[in-house]
């Protein structure tokens, strides 16, 4: 019985006490009510208090005329069917109504069962709505206005969200020097389904509360490992269930899915780049489970991160038969992924380095180097993340060109790093400059679909509230929402676009046309520079360009 059933009955049960005039009946009346609510059948306590009070009444004698007995049993059975009708009532009416409760494991509001879990688990939030630059209200939105357009596209079609189910769900605040700092109030501690579908009932709670549509997963972060290949599907498949059970009616979906091949011990040596052929069969075996689920459950893309995919030392390392591996292994997807009609793009992700101390996908133009010499541009683009880039030596605004321009600018993980810090921090992107910068490269691509904005970004270790995972997020797409804002500004006032163009204005001559076309030979050329003789050279304006930059800001 739920509380608020209890706390009925008790009420109804304390009248029959205070109406009985006699302290044994009281008494009496007080251990059966205790009975009831603590899940006595309720029919059986009536009845037995019925029984005793009327032996009671024999034994101590009271009345001793059978008439006045009867006519007082009489009296005794109906005041108690009168009270067992109202109870009745009481609780039909009780348990028609919304029954909601905090989501907190002391709670129990679904009797202890994780999976079967009824309470709102963000009580203290309401729906995010946008309230313009001039609002003081954290939980809304100053810059993200969902259906306003700009430069002929609503923002949401320009940012297409997507909530990372991995760092909003299942971090802990952990880093390299400390413990987990984090649990949150519906976490039982349990690796189990039960939990697991908890969980994705909180993430969709979550996303509908923040107003975006669309998410992303690792396959082992929304289902936990069983102790065989199986049964570990089997668990994926009941998780999925319930994601596709809360999809249905809403406009929520996948960006991305991917398999999570670097976490456990067996891929130590790497997934598809393991000298090991049964890791790297059962790699495979995960990846088509992943591409599988991804494509059931709607979602527009497919990401490999090659976490391991790398090396620690050449000395014990065939380089060239790893990367020949990987190859395979991702036309082995192209292949399977066609197979089974999934229409998503494939996605690689380039890391430099962590955890290993080279990976093979060190930027976008190593990623770019290795699909043109195995055939595989056209069959995957680039998820640049934007932490990745200063890892590995470049500024977000580079990977994200150097993608764009080779035609493979597919999705962004909308991140960044602290410069004062070593490793991948994986912080929310704020820094109104660089979200400018990576949204030009994003307009000038015509935007991203199906691909999208990813937020591969994590809390603070210190910051430790529910609400801290609404107002990292809020910020994070405010942030991008005004770096759009920024570019139309710039688009609008053309004078960057004007610099750039007369500053290449020589190439926009004839023999310039020819160089272009590729048709200018060296004796060409030779000819035109004796004809010259010493070329000037202009300024870059480079300060310039700066200063309209950031007049845009």
């Amino acid at each position: 019985m739920d509380g608020d059933k209890k706390y009925t009955m008790l009420g109804i049960c304390c009248l029959s006490w205070i109406r009985s005039p006699h302290s044994r009946n009281r008494r009496l009346s007080l251990a059966i009510n205790v009975g009831l609510i603590h899940g006595g059948g309720f029919i059986l306590c009536c009845l037995l208090a019925i029984a005793l009070r009327l032996r009671l009444r024999v034994i101590a004698g009271d009345a001793g005329v059978n008439n006045l007995f009867h006519f007082w049993c009489t009296m005794e059975i109906k005041r108690t069917l009168l009270l067992f009708s109202l109870a009745l009532v009481l609780s039909s009416v009780i348990a028609e109504g919304p029954h909601t409760c905090p989501a907190n494991l002391e709670a129990k509001c679904d009797g202890g069962s994780s999976d079967g879990w009824e309470g709102e688990f963000f009580p203290g939030i309401p729906k995010i709505k946008y309230e313009g630059p001039t609002s003081k209200n954290p939980l809304s939105y100053k810059w993200y206005n969902a259906e306003e357009e700009i430069l002929g596209k609503k923002m949401k079609d320009w940012l297409r969200f997507s909530v990372a189910f991995w760092h909003t769900f299942r971090g802990t605040g952990a880093d390299p020097f400390g413990a987990p700092t984090k649990s949150w109030p519906w976490e039982d501690g349990t690796n189990s389904v039960a939990m697991a579908k908890r969980r994705m009932r909180a993430h969709f709670e979550f996303m509908d509360k923040l107003g975006v549509d669309r998410w992303c997963f690792h396959d082992r972060d929304i289902a936990p490992d069983g102790k065989t290949l199986a049964e570990t599907n089997a668990n994926l498949d009941e998780v999925v269930a319930l994601a596709k059970e809360l999809q249905e009616g809403t406009k929520i979906k996948p960006l991305w899915g991917t398999a999570q091949l670097f976490l456990h011990p067996r891929y130590m040596h790497g997934a598809a780049t393991s000298s090991e052929v049964g890791v790297y069969a059962y790699a495979a075996a995960q990846v088509k489970k992943a591409i599988e689920v991804t494509h059931y459950l709607g979602g527009e893309n497919y990401v490999f991160w090659g976490g391991r995919e790398g090396y620690q030392s050449l000395l014990n390392t065939d380089m060239q038969r790893e990367l020949d591996h990987l190859a395979r292994f991702l036309q082995a997807a192209v292949d399977y992924k066609k197979k089974i009609g999934f229409n998503g793009t494939l996605l690689i992700e380039p890391k430099p380095q962590e955890p290993t101390k080279h990976q093979y996908d060190w930027d976008a133009a190593t990623a770019f180097a290795f699909l043109q010499k195995y055939g595989l541009i056209g069959e995957f683009k680039l998820n640049i993340e934007c932490n990745h880039a200063t890892l590995s030596g470049h500024s977000c605004h580079h990977e994200l060109e150097t993608a764009r321009i080779n035609g493979l600018l597919g999705n962004i993980d909308a991140n960044t790093g602290d410069p004062q810090i070593g490793w991948d921090t994986d912080q929310f992107l704020t820094d109104i400059g660089e979200a400018t910068l990576v949204m030009l490269s994003v307009v000038r691509n015509g935007g991203l679909a199906p691909g999208g904005f990813n937020f591969d970004a994590k809390l603070r270790r210190e910051s430790t509230d529910v609400e801290d995972m609404f107002i990292a997020h809020i910020s994070g797409m405010d942030t991008l929402a005004r770096g759009l804002r920024n570019v139309k500004k710039l688009t609008e006032d053309g004078s960057l676009a004007e610099l750039v163009r007369k500053r290449y204005q020589s190439f926009d001559t004839e023999i310039g046309s020819l160089i272009e076309a590729g048709k200018a030979d060296f004796e060409t050329l030779e000819k035109k520079a004796m004809e010259w003789d010493e070329p000037s050279v202009p300024s870059g304006k480079q300060e310039l360009a700066e200063m309209i930059f950031q007049s845009a800001l």
